[in-house]
């Protein structure tokens, strides 16, 4: 392995535009080896960051610097990159090993099919290497893709939505392979619009919203800040009117708001509030139905975020 650069992805005041929409708005950070999330609601501005980041899109302002260079048509960093897009980006003629063959020639390896074949063991498509890629599920498309991405042995690997398509299991398996390669010192960046899949396996985040920078650094922290943040549930029960009585006495609510059929409860303390509500529901001998945030979608989230 080569001596490793203490930050091996770097944005310096980015900016992309689109004529007059704005994709990416002047954001700057630092990544060393480990594994970042690059969380966000569709349409935040991940995919751009992780185009200007593969040298497909030149930054309108700004630089992006890839193991200390520019990364806008820098081909020879090819070499340390590995990338995974989230469009297919496959030939459906081909085999899943005639696939990651191909990528492991077009690097010039010295043995591409010894190669080939570790990269495809690495994700546990065996058994379905023999096949031709028009007849891979969603999931088995992602896995072939990430072997024909770290078939070279990169040192830095970019994943577009990587987790698409796979079932819990093979999510499982390339979570441990992502774990495994960042504990041997390389960069992984990896974009995401589900807050679980980025809470099990990075280490740090980046939010992003509207082309922003809405927060930054360690998961638990921004965690943290998205729990403590303002929530309503919908609360259905056997008793309702007794249940709001009860509730409006703990120190977690702040509103409780009685329905035709349910209950309507504001917390800002999340984790107190859902251990709360079935020890009240027991004390009063009254039965739960229904307990269910209504205001978790990602783009509440990071609102609240930006606004902090």
């Amino acid at each position: 392995m080569s001596t490793q650069l203490t930050n091996t992805v770097e944005l310096i005041n980015a900016s992309r535009w689109y004529g007059n929409v704005v994709a990416v708005n002047d954001i700057s950070f630092s990544l060393g080896p480990g594994i970042t999330g690059l969380l966000g609601p569709n349409g935040a501005g991940k995919t751009t960051i992780l185009h200007m980041m593969a040298g497909f899109l030149r930054p309108s302002k700004g630089d992006v610097r890839i193991a200390g260079q520019r990364a806008w048509r820098n081909h020879e960093m090819y070499r340390d990159v590995g990338l995974v897009p989230e469009r297919e980006a496959i030939y459906p003629f081909l085999t899943g090993f005639q696939f990651v063959l191909t990528s492991a020639k077009l690097f010039g390896l010295s043995d591409p099919t010894a190669a080939a074949r570790k990269a495809i063991h690495a994700v546990d498509m065996e058994s379905a290497q023999d096949r031709k890629l028009d007849g891979y599920s969603k999931g088995m498309k992602q896995r072939i893709k990430v072997a024909a991405a770290i078939v070279h042995d990169p040192h830095i690997l970019l994943l577009d939505e990587p987790f698409n398509g796979t079932d819990p299991t093979q999510r499982l398996q390339m979570m441990d392979l992502f774990r495994k390669m960042a504990a041997d010192g390389r960069t992984i960046v990896f974009s995401s619009h589900i807050l679980d899949e980025v809470e099990r396996i990075a280490e740090n985040v980046l939010v992003i919203i509207a082309g922003r920078l809405a927060a930054s650094g360690d998961f638990r922290a921004i965690r943290r800040l998205m729990t403590d943040r303002p929530h309503t549930f919908k609360v259905r029960s056997s008793d309702d009117r007794r249940l709001a009585t009860a509730l409006v006495a703990d120190q977690s609510v702040f509103g409780v708001e009685l329905n035709d059929d349910h209950l309507t409860v504001r917390t800002s303390q999340y984790d107190d509030f859902i251990r709360v509500v079935p020890r009240v529901a027991k004390a009063e001998d009254i039965r739960l139905h229904e307990l269910l945030p209504t205001d978790e979608s990602l783009e509440s989230v990071f609102s609240y975020l930006v606004k902090r």
